[in-house]
């Protein structure tokens, strides 16, 4: 065999060593990746979580489904009030809490479907912390909101159906007329809730 040759033979051998050392490690890094788990009021800043614990008085006059009952006629209210003014930020904050940029989490939620390919199988959706969220009622503000896409798709059976959604999370505003996310997260695994 001639030098020429045998140079090449050896250069495509250690381009293919050093390929499946990367795919190896990659791979042992993706079995080995430690997700924090996170409560969805760790994502929002105290003083939202505040205003939202103590709403003002008059929402208990408005009956839940009523005209009244919506993000956009809360918001749309001109109050001179702190409390309410602070309360009607925070149903619409897009404030988020920094460190969980592109960290490995690990939260609970239900999925709100966006998209789904050819099979019916989900591909682009909000993750969100309780179910009927967007749907039944006002969606919740978007820093309890995440917003996540899978090129395969997943089997929904029922919006009820809670899950495990593990992956990176990042500081991403998604909006559509379902919603508006304050978070993205690409995701690594998606699990029933158990």
């Amino acid at each position: 065999m001639n030098t020429k040759k045998l140079y090449y033979l050896q250069s495509l051998s250690l381009v293919f060593v050093a390929t499946l050392l990367l795919v190896t490690a990659n791979i042992k890094a993706n079995e080995t990746q430690t997700y924090q788990e996170v409560e969805w009021i760790q994502l929002m800043p105290r003083d939202d979580l505040e205003a939202l614990l103590n709403p003002p008085d008059y929402l208990a006059n408005i009956q839940d489904g009523s005209e009244e009952d919506s993000v956009e006629a809360l918001t749309g209210m001109v109050s001179e009030d702190v409390t309410t003014q602070r309360f009607q930020d925070a149903l619409t904050s897009v404030r988020v809490i920094n460190e969980f940029d592109n960290k490995p989490i690990k939260i609970p939620g239900f999925v709100v479907p966006l998209k789904s390919d050819e099979q019916q199988r989900v591909t682009e959706f909000f993750i969100v912390p309780y179910f009927g969220a967007c749907l039944h009622m006002p969606p919740p503000p978007p820093n309890q909101m995440i917003h996540g896409k899978v090129e395969t798709g997943f089997e929904l059976a029922q919006l009820t159906e809670p899950f495990w959604f593990e992956g990176v999370i990042h500081i991403e505003t998604m909006s559509n007329t379902t919603g508006t996310s304050a978070y993205g997260m690409s995701l690594d695994n998606i699990q029933a809730y158990e």
